[in-house]
């Protein structure tokens, strides 16, 4: 069932640079905001990345927890997806002790007015909201750009959990694969 299925663009899974602690990232596949000057603009196409039942996800976060304290959600356009979404969100939060934090394009207004909003927002506890304005360029505090907002949903984090957070990382995997992450990655 499609709804049970998330496609993605990449699962890293251990980074300091996208959230509170060390997590797991996962890039969602697929974005129509398509914001100028966007980051990603490889997780933009719909059709891109790999399908990845939510069970398999899960697995892998399950493998990992012992070494992770959360999950980032970044992309593409996560809640495009919000269907799978919410059934990984669901099982990460009554089924470990792992956090949430969830970056999205749409602004605070835009995510309450949606479907199962409520829920949603009810397992996550940082999300960073709003579309890249480059004009307005911050590259800090998890915002790449001052529009963007901050919305600390539990009391698991603070803003100032968020402001500690590294601008940037860069990553050499296992497989040799160099990874460049976080709201200020280095460009090369």
């Amino acid at each position: 069932m499609d709804d049970d299925v998330l496609r993605i663009h990449h699962f890293l899974p251990c980074s300091r640079a996208n959230g509170p602690g060390i997590r797991a990232v996962l890039w969602v596949q697929g974005c129509s905001l398509a914001c100028p000057g966007c980051f990603n603009p490889d997780t933009h196409a719909l059709t891109g990345g790999e399908r990845v039942p939510v069970t398999d996800l899960f697995r892998r976060l399950i493998a990992l927890s012992a070494s992770i304290e959360g999950l980032t959600i970044s992309g593409g356009e996560p809640l495009q997806q919000r269907r799978a979404l919410l059934a990984l969100l669901r099982r990460v939060r009554q089924e470990t002790p792992l956090s949430a934090v969830l970056f999205t394009g749409y602004i605070w207004d835009e995510v309450q007015r949606m479907p199962d909003a409520e829920e949603l927002l009810s397992y996550v506890d940082v999300l960073i909201s709003g579309r890249y304005d480059a004009s307005q360029r911050l590259a800090r505090d998890l915002r790449g750009s001052a529009n963007k907002t901050v919305h600390v949903l539990t009391d698991r984090y603070t803003l100032v959990d968020v402001q500690a957070v590294p601008l940037a990382e860069v990553i050499i995997t296992e497989a040799g694969e160099i990874v460049v992450s976080g709201i200020d990655p280095v460009r090369w």
